[in-house]
């Protein structure tokens, strides 16, 4: 079934979506959900109304299907039953709008499958009982013939209006199960989740290297004590090279080379 906003599993609406009556009124499976309920008005109002006859012989009211009250009551029942049922699942489309649980909705259309298949099936039968009882009926005296032959004509339009609603309604069964996944107990279990590869960001791992103090000339190396307790000046130390400054020839001073 389309509605505005497009449609998810089952028929029913994309959340988001409004409800349209105009288009929801043009739709095919309102249209002729419509005509089934006409039709059974008519065959359960001509049945109640003018299916009953008082033959000029007989006191009692008889059927005018061949005086077989069964086939009266019959097309009466069936036809008051078919009109609550229309009526119920023509509110039920409406109402599918409004809802967003596809188990809810995958039920509303099993129902509706499920009773239109059947009442198709129930109208066929009345059908033919009641073409059947009209057809041996002989003495037709005060029957009024057009509501007879009407409530035989739209017992068959009846038939073929539930076949058609047992189309759409297995219509959109089917494409609710194509389109949405319904957990059930039979189903594997969900696979447990696997660990990520590392990413091109991931730090990497350092090694830890021993450490080495770096050596200056003048200093111990090795296990004689800390090089940085040592002294930079000894008491008492001599300059090297000896004795005191000499100043060079030519009276200009030379700083020592470095």
């Amino acid at each position: 079934m389309e509605e505005t906003g497009g449609t998810g599993a089952n028929g029913a609406p994309l959340p988001g979506g409004g409800f349209d009556l105009k288009k929801f009124a043009r739709q095919p499976q309102t249209i002729v959900r419509f005509f089934s309920w006409i039709f059974s008005i008519v065959v359960f109002g001509t049945v109640t109304a003018e299916g009953w006859v008082n033959p000029r012989d007989r006191p009692e009211a008889e059927c005018m299907f061949n005086g077989a009250g069964s086939a009266c009551r019959y097309a009466v029942g069936l036809g008051v039953l078919a009109f609550l049922g229309s009526s119920s699942f023509l509110l039920m489309d409406v109402a599918l709008h409004a809802v967003s649980d596809a188990r809810r909705r995958r039920h509303a259309v099993m129902a509706d499958l499920g009773f239109s298949s059947v009442w198709s099936f129930l109208w066929f039968v009345c059908f033919c009982l009641l073409a059947s009882l009209w057809g041996q009926t002989s003495d037709v005296r005060g029957i009024p013939e057009d509501a007879a032959r009407a409530a035989v004509a739209f017992s068959f339009f009846s038939s073929a209006t539930w076949a058609i609603l047992t189309y759409f309604a297995l219509s959109r069964y089917r494409h609710g199960m194509d389109g949405v996944a319904v957990p059930t107990s039979m189903e594997p279990p969900a696979a447990a989740p696997t660990a990520y590869a590392p990413t091109p960001y991931a730090p990497t791992s350092y090694s830890h290297s021993a450490y080495h103090p770096t050596t200056y000339p003048g200093f111990p190396s090795g296990g004689g004590g800390d090089p940085y307790q040592q002294t930079l000046f000894t008491a008492g130390a001599q300059p090297q090279g000896g004795g005191a400054y000499q100043p060079q020839e030519g009276g200009a001073y030379q700083p020592p080379p470095y």
